[in-house]
């Protein structure tokens, strides 16, 4: 018999991925018996699945201590790759340049399951930025950085995208709104905006382009206004799409 005619099962295996898939795309924590509910199976195997699953790391509770979720560890896992490992390693040092160039903070960011994460981050070298923590999350659709990434992708990607960020947020966006914005972001290429948070800080995003169009990636500039000295926006943005465009040449896109 062929290797492709054998029938292998591994049912423990297949229940603990079944639950990895079913938080995945649930954008909502479950608890147990509705984890069992969903997937047909008694709560006890499910407990027992679960038990393991959060010693390992791969799920976690909520704060109310009831509900289950995933944790990081499957995208950190993902960070590991030769590709993820290139990404970071190649841009990181052309991020680190433009930051001490502008005097600003920048930050490396991709999209992960309907959120933003940053993956690398430079200071600039100043002595007052606004800096962001490294595995920092918010949903696509709420982030200048997410907008960029959803808006330099495919139409099927860019659906997808705005699909599982639009389950992440209590108050989402209009989904022919929210298309329309991207189409105007991909018309413009990148985007200058204050943020959307912080009164006196300024997102300034630009894509990482691949040789098919898509982003890989963007990187966005926390650019904090001081009275002193206030920053050149579109000088700023001219730089950062060359740094950009380095990185994209050095993935070989």
């Amino acid at each position: 018999m062929t290797d492709d005619k054998l029938n292998y099962s591994a049912p423990a295996l297949e229940k603990g991925l079944d639950i990895l898939e079913l938080l995945a795309n649930a954008g909502q924590t479950m608890g147990t018996r509705q984890i069992a509910e969903e997937l047909g199976r008694s709560k006890n195997e499910i407990f027992r699945m679960v038990h393991v699953l959060l010693a390992r790391g791969y799920i976690q509770r909520d704060e109310s201590g009831e509900g289950l979720m995933l944790s990081n560890k499957l995208f950190g896992l993902g960070m590991q790759t030769a590709r993820a490992r290139d990404l970071v390693s190649t841009a990181a040092p052309i991020v680190e340049r433009f930051a001490e160039e502008v005097h600003q903070a920048a930050h490396l960011v991709v999209a992960h399951r309907g959120e933003t994460v940053i993956i690398a981050a430079a200071s600039g070298g100043a002595d007052m930025n606004f800096s962001l923590k490294l595995g920092y999350r918010r949903p696509l659709a709420d982030a200048h950085s997410g907008l960029v990434l959803m808006a330099f992708q495919p139409k099927p990607v860019r659906d997808r995208m705005i699909s599982e960020c639009l389950m992440l947020m209590r108050e989402p966006p209009d989904p022919t709104t929210l298309a329309a914005e991207l189409d105007t972001v991909r018309d413009r290429g990148a985007i200058i905006h204050e943020s959307r948070d912080i009164i006196g800080v300024t997102d300034v995003v630009c894509p990482i382009i691949a040789g098919d169009g898509r982003a890989v990636a963007c990187v966005t500039v926390a650019a904090v206004s001081r009275r002193s000295a206030a920053p050149n926006f579109e000088a700023m943005l001219a730089r950062l799409k060359l740094a950009c465009a380095e990185i994209a040449h050095e993935l070989g896109g």
